[in-house]
C-alpha cells in the first residue's frame, strides 16, 4: 500500500527543529518565535523560560490557542508556576518539551485541525 501525505496548503508546518533553529515550511528561524497554523510571530523577545513575562504570555494568548506547546531548547525546562497559572486560569493547556518534540507535536495537532500554538525559545 502506498501512503501519500496531503497537507493543507494554507497551514504552516515545521520541517525541522533543534536547540538552535526552527524551519517553518521553507524558512529557517534562529530567534525565538510563536507559531500558529497560519501565522509566525518572529518578534518574540524571551530566549529562556525565565524570561517569559506577562507581556509575553498575552502575546501568546492573543492567538486564542486551546493548547500551547512550549519548546525550551535542547531539554524541557519548566516555567515558574505563576506562568503556568496564567495559562491554566484562562483554560489554556501548556505542554513543556524540548524543541524537537514541540515541533513533532505541533505538526500532529495542526494536522488534526487542533488549535495549537507553539512557542520556540531560541538563542538563549
Amino acid at each position: 500500500m502506498q501512503l501519500t501525505e496531503h497537507r493543507n496548503e494554507n497551514q504552516l508546518f515545521i520541517r525541522k527543529a533543534d536547540a538552535h533553529s526552527v524551519s517553518v515550511v521553507d524558512r529557517v528561524f534562529h530567534r525565538s518565535l510563536i507559531l500558529s497554523s497560519t501565522r509566525v510571530d518572529e518578534d518574540f523577545a524571551p530566549r529562556r523560560v525565565e524570561e517569559i513575562d506577562p507581556a509575553a504570555i498575552e502575546r501568546i494568548l492573543d492567538l486564542k490557542p486551546d493548547v500551547v506547546l512550549l519548546g525550551t531548547g535542547l531539554r524541557a525546562v519548566f516555567p515558574a508556576q505563576r506562568v503556568l497559572a496564567e495559562f491554566l486560569s484562562r483554560g489554556v493547556g501548556v505542554e513543556t518539551m524540548d524543541n524537537a518534540a514541540a515541533a513533532r507535536t505541533f505538526n500532529v495537532l495542526i494536522g488534526e485541525g487542533r488549535n495549537a500554538v507553539a512557542v520556540f525559545l531560541l538563542g538563549g
